[in-house]
């Protein structure tokens, strides 16, 4: 077993689209499209923002993809349910394999590495009551994944090697950023996906993350 293993948190440990029912509810019928464009829109505006090298909290640019989404779709749209459905964030659900597979794991290091600012991270973590040996957010180097420096920020406060690392994201991309960046990878393609082609692939492709305790 890696010495430390290191998770992406949105979409792997916590299901991103458990806010579909809230926005469902505010908008019947468009709730699971609001969701998947909010999430892309998120995603998109962190990778603009690192190539432009405009670093904004994650936070910031949650509410700014709802926002778009929202207008993209025409839905009528006040501060109310923005604050509704940002507050949704901080208590996504986690997927249901997930407290039984880290209470597996505990022979190692357990930490998080997310794109999530600590506003948002904190209380998510402490409403899910999942514990760790340490969350770490990229708010502390102002960039977002795949930049390499992200992935620096888990060997230097976990004080391991990179090569004694295991990283688990469900998201491609960050699998593959994390692989270029030298940690071992499990990805959890819940979707059956294919993997990007970028020349990298991650160590080993899961399921679900309750596969990763008998894979190790």
């Amino acid at each position: 077993m890696s010495r430390a293993l290191v998770f992406d948190a949105y979409g792997t440990l916590f299901d991103v689209h458990s806010v579909a029912a809230r926005c469902e509810a505010f908008w019947p019928g468009k709730g699971a499209q609001l969701s998947q464009l909010w999430r892309a829109k998120q995603l998109e505006y962190t990778w603009q923002r690192s190539l432009m090298q405009r670093y904004a909290p994650f936070s910031q640019i949650t509410r700014e993809a709802l926002e778009y989404a929202c207008s993209f779709l025409h839905l009528a749209f006040d501060a109310q349910k923005e604050n509704v459905l940002m507050e949704e964030y901080r208590r996504l659900a986690p997927f249901a394999d997930v407290p039984g597979a880290l209470k597996m794991l505990k022979g190692s290091k357990l930490a998080i590495l997310t794109n999530g600012s600590p506003d948002m991270i904190a209380p998510l973590v402490e409403h899910s009551g999942l514990a760790f040996d340490a969350v770490l957010s990229v708010d502390e180097v102002g960039v977002f994944k795949p930049a390499p420096e992200v992935y620096q920020l888990a060997v230097e406060a976990l004080r391991v090697k990179k090569n004694e690392i295991g990283f688990v994201s469900s998201n491609c991309w960050d699998a593959i950023g994390a692989k270029s960046f030298g940690f071992s990878v499990y990805w959890i393609n819940r979707a059956n996906a294919p993997v990007d082609r970028t020349g990298f692939a991650p160590d080993a492709q899961l399921a679900s993350l309750g596969d990763l305790p008998g894979m190790l």
